[in-house]
């Protein structure tokens, strides 16, 4: 019987690298860690290309570093020093054939001053004066679960509703608003709508409280693959396999022989983890770092309960366009981060980031790099395009809402098939479901986007709890497998 404890980390995104190496560093040596990551990089989602001779981030391009653990991860890879802070501030909304600035303080869209909101234009003043209701409306009464709809379009009107909030959840979730779970999606204005009568005063009230300095979303140089390979490069106590697609998992019963499997867990406790080559590896422990419909198939065996809440999670494909526009071309002052298009408006731009005003480093002498987002849940009208034609499409967009006067020199398509897991109503319940059934499974974990909130901060803060759990327990079974000093 082995005296040590192996854990194995199914998915290399940042999920899985960033629970691999804080598990890694915080357990002791008897602790062995091995990553199973199917494709044939690390990173997942974050993926940097060069483009024009630029890193440009294919994925998420932002770290929200006033989420402590986002910060505490880059302080521990001494990555501070290649922190990039954007280069504007502001965005815009394209509304009524114009693009009309983003009124400041706001909260996912809820206004938090009024006089800004008239003046952006983008509402009408009837908007505005709806919107004035939330002063002085009942309690909005909603059932435990409300969509993001349910919650704001009755306090606000359904003008804040359409070209403020929707947008903004569109940018952040690709999904549509009437559809997300306000405690899930944005669970700040859900917690309000609990404890005030008017949601506006509740958010210039939460406003004064803020402390927070400094840009809340950064980059890095050389962009964010540059998180990715510091973290594989401080895994080097663990084993990291790329190339290696996990098919399933398996009990082992106590005392079960597994020799054949793996002739150093003889006698083993835990889970056989099946690979696509039809070899098995031995774990104690299994981190599922998967999207969820991956970590529905490996739980079907051993919690059938949880992988069915699990696959219950649905997705968003969406796809990134890189293009690159000669500098006259383009007329617009670029002077914000970008803009956000509400669904309402028939475009297939989601969103659009102008990246040499959001990110200095990214500036050229001679072309301008725009970076374009479609797609979202209920509208993959870009997946029956080819790369050609999408690139068309968004040209022509572009040409309606910025005036480029000329086609992109070249552009770069990166699709992203379910790629955003929505948090639909009922979503924590789903979570709940998933971890009480876990309970009566010890040594299966699950983190991820799915589970702990999208963006990168938010699976960092996630994989930091993994971690922590996995820490106690693993040292735990190595104090007991050891015995007595």
């Amino acid at each position: 019987m082995p005296n040590h404890q192996r854990v194995v980390v199914v998915g290399g995104g940042v999920s899985g690298l960033a629970t691999a190496y804080l598990l890694a560093r915080d357990s002791g040596p008897d602790v062995e860690i091995v990553v199973l990551e199917a494709s044939d990089r690390l990173g997942g989602k974050i993926l940097t290309q060069d483009v024009a001779g630029h890193p440009v981030d294919m994925g998420p391009d932002a770290l929200l570093v006033r989420l402590p653990a986002m910060r505490s991860l880059l302080e521990d890879l001494d990555l501070t020093d290649a922190i990039v802070a954007p280069g504007a501030s502001g965005a815009f909304i394209w509304s009524r054939a114009r693009l009309r600035p983003l009124p400041p303080s706001t909260l996912f869209g809820i206004p938090q001053k009024l006089l800004p909101l008239l003046r952006s234009g983008l509402l009408s003043p009837l908007g505005v004066a709806r919107a004035a209701l939330d002063l002085v409306l009942p309690r909005t009464r909603t059932g435990d679960d409300p969509s993001v709809g349910e919650l704001v379009r009755p306090r606000f009107g359904s003008e804040v509703f359409e070209r403020l909030v929707d947008p903004m959840l569109g940018g952040v979730h690709a999904g549509r608003a009437d559809d997300l779970s306000a405690q899930s999606s944005v669970p700040e204005i859900a917690a309000l709508a609990r404890r005030s009568r008017s949601i506006y005063l509740g958010s210039r009230s939460m406003r004064r409280g803020s402390t927070s300095s400094g840009p809340a979303l950064v980059t890095l140089e050389g962009g964010l693959t540059r998180l990715v390979d510091t973290l594989a490069s401080r895994l080097d106590t663990c084993e990291v396999r790329l190339g290696a697609a996990v098919t399933g998992l398996r009990r082992v019963a106590d005392g079960q022989d597994v020799a054949g499997v793996d002739a150093a867990r003889v006698d083993a406790t835990g889970y056989l983890v099946e690979l696509a080559d039809g070899t098995e590896i031995a774990a104690d422990t299994v981190v599922l770092a998967t999207p969820a419909f991956v970590t529905a198939d490996l739980l079907a065996r051993v919690a059938p309960d949880a992988a069915v809440a699990a696959r219950e999670v649905p997705y968003a494909d969406v796809a990134s366009l890189t293009l690159v526009y000669p500098r006259d071309a383009v007329t617009h002052g670029l002077d914000g981060t970008g803009f956000l298009v509400p669904p309402e408006e028939g475009l297939l731009l989601v969103g659009c980031s102008w990246l040499p005003a959001k990110w200095p480093h990214l500036t050229d002498p001679s072309s301008v790099l725009i970076r374009a987002m479609v797609g979202r849940h209920g509208d993959d009208r870009f997946a029956s395009m080819d790369d050609d034609a999408l690139v068309d499409q968004v040209h022509r967009e572009l040409v309606q809402t910025m005036g480029m006067s000329a086609p992109p020199t070249s552009a770069h398509v990166q699709r992203w098939p379910r790629a955003m897991p929505q948090y639909t109503v009922g979503h924590r319940r789903r979570l709940e479901r998933i971890d009480h059934a876990l309970t009566d499974v010890p040594g299966i974990h699950v983190t991820g986007a799915a589970f702990g909130g999208v963006g990168i901060a938010s699976c960092v803060a996630r994989a930091q709890r993994t971690a922590a759990a996995l820490t106690t327990d693993v040292d735990s079974a190595v104090a007991s497998l050891k015995g007595p000093a």
